[in-house]
């Protein structure tokens, strides 16, 4: 009995150290894989419960939500990485619900960032090969308005800064994670208070690409499950073949804006960089972001 309410306690204990708290499609995915294969890390699986975000997700209850925890080493620093948390405003309830239910917990966040337009074509890409959007990226754009705003980072990050201060926000680009992944992951542990060294898996280096993705389709997927055909396809079928089939239900050309519509997006996007960067101490914009974030790591300027 005692080593049953024992585990009890240690479940209802169980909760996450930190949060990757977004920014969707930038690499958010890579860093959940490198951090969870390091020793002395619990990351959650699934990766993005979405728990205080989305509302089917917050009715399971937060026995369910520790529990993705409770089996994490004593000492293990734990995370997940739900980048439904910072979609404004199609999730409001996320802060709030956190606040509620690990409010007297101390946690740290991690903000990845990358340029706002390569972001939204990547956006674009990830729901078509969902089946969610079927139109082209320029109707898309004036369609989903949450194309472009889960890339304003300013917006995004505003309420995690009033409702949890800067110094608890780990802001960083994704040009730094790809140009020094090393120096980069090394920070993020320190900003986690790792006492280890992390090692850098190249092999982790990119997960969840959506261009990789074939497009959702409910019929064929199904054909596909069915054991004798998916024997018979592996059996029978060259894969030169196979690789074939499968690139017509791929986005093998990544979508281009046209450069009228770029510059108004460019445009709206820069008005929330120019805030972002005041905040960072960096003149940023969409025009020379490549070349600012290749090369800067993002800090917080203090009483910015």
């Amino acid at each position: 009995m005692a080593g049953y309410l024992s585990s009890i306690h240690m479940m209802r204990e169980a909760r996450p150290d930190f949060l990757i708290i977004g920014s969707m499609k930038c690499a958010t995915s890579t860093l959940h894989a490198q951090l969870a294969a390091q020793s002395g890390f619990w990351m959650s699986t699934p990766k993005e419960p979405n728990f205080f975000s989305d509302d089917d997700q917050y009715r399971r209850g937060m026995v369910w939500y520790r529990n993705l925890f409770a089996s994490a080493e004593a000492g293990d620093l734990r995370g997940e990485s739900s980048t439904h948390y910072t979609k404004l405003p199609t999730y409001p309830q996320t802060i709030p619900r956190l606040q509620k239910e690990l409010g007297d917990a101390p946690m740290k966040f991690i903000y990845l960032m990358r340029h706002p337009v390569d972001r939204l074509v990547s956006h674009y890409i990830h729901e078509w090969s969902q089946g969610v959007l079927s139109v082209g990226l320029h109707t898309a754009v004036s369609r989903f308005p949450e194309l472009m705003e889960y890339g304003f980072y300013a917006k995004q990050l505003k309420p995690w800064i009033d409702g949890f201060g800067k110094d608890a926000i780990l802001p960083l680009f994704v040009d730094g994670l790809r140009e020094r992944p090393q120096e980069t992951l090394e920070r993020v542990c320190r900003f986690l208070g790792y006492s280890d060294n992390p090692t850098w898996i190249e092999e982790k280096a990119a997960q969840n690409v959506s261009s990789l993705r074939m497009r959702k389709s409910p019929a064929r997927d199904n054909l596909a499950a069915i054991p004798p055909l998916r024997w018979f396809r592996r059996t029978f079928i060259p894969e030169s073949w196979r690789e074939k089939f499968k690139r017509r239900w791929m986005m093998t050309e990544r979508p281009q804006l046209g450069a009228e519509l770029r510059r108004e997006i460019e445009a709206r996007f820069d008005q929330d960089l120019a805030i972002l960067g005041e905040w960072l101490g960096l003149e940023l914009c969409c025009e020379n972001w490549s070349r600012v974030a290749a090369k800067a790591e993002p800090q917080w300027v203090k009483n910015s």
